[in-house]
């Protein structure tokens, strides 16, 4: 696709743009219904061509070009789709973020002020490997109104056209273009030139995938750059909790970004936990590397500089001793990525205190951090998760793609009346009222 076509292609969705942030909630709750059921009676089909796009990953997995970890990515089962119609489902069951009004505030009499939710318009995405993210990267958006360019990886191509294919035409009656789909990497190029017409950008994949992004366009990003999770087991943990949070934040599915990359237990229970642990990892699989300390506890590789801020994303996980709350608090800060953090202890002051000292997105109190998932927080799904401050952060449901205009009605109203010697002051009252309704 030429950068020409694909400036149509974005020219089509801004148009779409306008007629979709009009559609009612019960238009965009039907075409979601419509897209799940479309997903389950074309199962085989989607199966086929993800054969194909799993086939030539394992070919590449063997010449050494692909891991393990995004071969699993690819793969789509006959549950697994089950499981992504039943998130469509969830988006369209979520509580409609558009039409409605934020904060209605009087300024006179009958001039009033509303602040109300809209979509942000046409939100441009890109993600690798996984091919369910395609639809839950479209799901959000047609329920949050916006119209969305889909960028998938090369590596999953058949199962993205095909569910491109499906959601086009199970949303038929939407305005043409609401959701375009893109595969060349020049394409991707060109679209990060398009900040005239494009509002976001939500890049999903690795760190050094997104950093392109993030360096290469003026458009706004949102995203996270790397998942580097971390456990604390507290020296006053629960320690078959912490083993069953340790193991599931690392071996439940080690591919995604918020699992746990760095284990970090205190040096006063170590000779306890560490053993029974680190048997559980090696019959899971998992390579641990460790520092110093726990290489004398428990049989590890050498962990060096580099392993403490690394995002593996597979079975390998890196562990080191902390002397306290504060070590640990340090370790995170130096290291992390302002993802996702877990404290696992059973004194409520030591987690409200690493809670409230960590500047991640998400921060837990014995829980896995693989609960860092819109689906999980009850968004329905998420188009990715961000680490920034600004707009959104965490988990980024129907909330994040909206943003919000001010609506005035008047009277005849004029600034002069508010302004000079016998100025007439202003109410500024807030009351109950919603814009549609006025």
């Amino acid at each position: 696709m030429t950068e020409q076509t694909a400036r149509a292609k974005v020219d089509e969705a801004q148009t779409a743009a306008r007629t979709l942030a009009m559609c009612s909630e019960d238009e965009r709750n039907a075409g979601l219904r419509s897209i799940a059921d479309a997903l389950e009676e074309r199962t085989d089909e989607i199966l086929e061509a993800n054969e194909k796009d799993v086939a030539a990953g394992e070919k590449l997995l063997e010449a050494g070009e692909y891991s393990q970890a995004l071969v699993d990515r690819l793969k789509l089962s006959e549950s697994k789709l089950e499981d992504i119609a039943e998130m469509v489902r969830s988006v369209a069951e979520q509580t409609d973020p558009l039409e409605k009004t934020l904060v209605s505030r009087r300024l006179d009499e009958d001039l009033e002020l509303y602040k109300t939710a809209v979509p942000i318009g046409v939100v441009g995405t890109v993600f690798e490997s996984r091919p369910d993210a395609l639809v839950q990267i479209a799901a959000l958006s047609l329920k949050s109104g916006n119209a969305v360019i889909l960028k998938g990886g090369s590596e999953a191509s058949h199962s993205n056209r095909v569910l491109y294919e499906i959601i086009q035409e199970a949303t038929d009656e939407f305005p043409a273009g609401w959701a375009q789909l893109i595969e060349a990497r020049e394409d991707v190029d060109a679209l990060l030139e398009m900040d005239d017409a494009i509002d976001l950008l939500m890049p999903r994949g690795s760190s050094a995938f997104v950093e392109y992004i993030q360096d290469n366009t003026s458009i706004p990003v949102l995203g996270h750059t790397e998942g580097i999770c971390h456990v604390y087991v507290d020296d006053d943990a629960d320690l078959e909790m912490a083993a069953d949070i340790a193991f599931d934040a690392k071996v439940q599915y080690p591919a995604v970004c918020n699992a746990v990359e760095t284990l970090l237990v205190h040096e006063s229970v170590a000779d306890e936990f560490l053993p029974a642990i680190a048997e559980r990892y090696e019959d899971a699989g998992v390579e641990l590397r460790g520092s110093e300390a726990v290489r004398e506890i428990i049989d590890a590789g050498p962990a060096t500089e580099d392993d403490w801020a690394s995002e593996y994303g597979d079975l390998v996980l890196s562990i080191t001793l902390v002397d306290s709350l504060d070590g640990a608090i340090d370790h995170i800060a130096e290291y992390g990525s302002k993802h996702t953090e877990s404290i696992v202890t059973e004194d409520d002051d030591r987690a409200v205190r690493f809670m409230r000292s960590l500047d991640s997105a998400s921060v837990f109190h014995n829980a896995s951090t693989r609960f860092s998932d819109g689906y999980r927080f009850g968004l329905g799904a998420e188009v990715g998760i961000s680490t920034g401050k600004i707009h959104a952060r965490g988990p980024v449901g129907l909330e994040g793609l909206t943003t919000y205009k001010y609506h005035l009605e008047g009277d005849g109203h004029i600034v002069a009346t508010y302004a000079g010697e016998d100025a007439k002051p202003y109410l500024h009252e807030e009351f109950d009222g919603d814009w549609l309704d006025n």
